[in-house]
Order: C-alpha cells, then structure tokens, then sequence
C-alpha cells in the first residue's frame, strides 16, 4: 500500500514539474485548440446525437421500472394483506388476525385492540 502512494506522489510531482516547465504559452495552446475542436460542427453533431441516445436509454429504463412495478404491486399488496393483521380485503371484510384466536370486525378496533400496539 505504501509503495502506491510513493508511485502516486513521484507521478504528481512528476506531471507539476514538467506542466510548470511547459508554462503558460503551452497551457494557451492546449486551451485554444480543446475551444477549437468543441466549437466544430462535427463535435456539436456528436454530442447531440449523443445526448439525443442517453435520453432514449432513460426513457425506455424509466418505463422498464415503471412496468415491472406495476406488475409487482398486486403481488406486494397480498402478501401485505397475508402478513398485516386487520387489512380489509378486497370485499370490504376484514382478515382473520391470526392472534390469540381472534378475528378482526370489519368496524373500527379499539385502542386496545390495535394491531399496531405493543405486546
């Protein structure tokens, strides 16, 4: 681990000298031609097409997990209804609770009665 960031450091101090020593005159140039090559039609023609693809790619993942949720919903939603005391059934009837033998009205419980308490 030691030896990586000697190498690391030795290639920083490396790339600081050799940039100080191409100064600004290089710096311009190199400056001077990225302007060059992203103002061009060609660049501009790309990146947009570019773009243009990205925001295809986002839609269709955007409806993929639109879909699959929707599909999952009904399959969450009775496992809910299996596992949570007191969810109503589709019919408006209330499920067996499952505790103490009991099963739930399709009125409201009580305080006491709340499947949400502490036991």
């Amino acid at each position: 681990m030691h030896r990586y960031r000697l190498t690391f450091l030795g290639g920083l101090v490396a790339g600081f000298v050799l940039g100080a020593r191409a100064g600004r005159e290089r710096y311009e140039q190199i400056k001077r031609l990225s302007r060059r090559v992203t103002d061009s039609p060609a660049a501009q023609q790309a990146a947009g097409a570019v773009q243009a693809q990205a925001a295809g790619l986002a839609k269709a993942a955007k409806q993929k997990v639109t879909d699959e949720v929707h599909s999952r919903i009904p399959k969450l939603a009775g496992a809910a209804r299996d596992k949570v005391p007191g969810l109503k059934q589709k019919d408006g009837t209330a499920q067996d609770s499952g505790r103490n033998g009991r099963s739930s009205s399709s009125t409201a419980k009580s305080a006491d009665q709340s499947p949400f308490r502490a036991n």
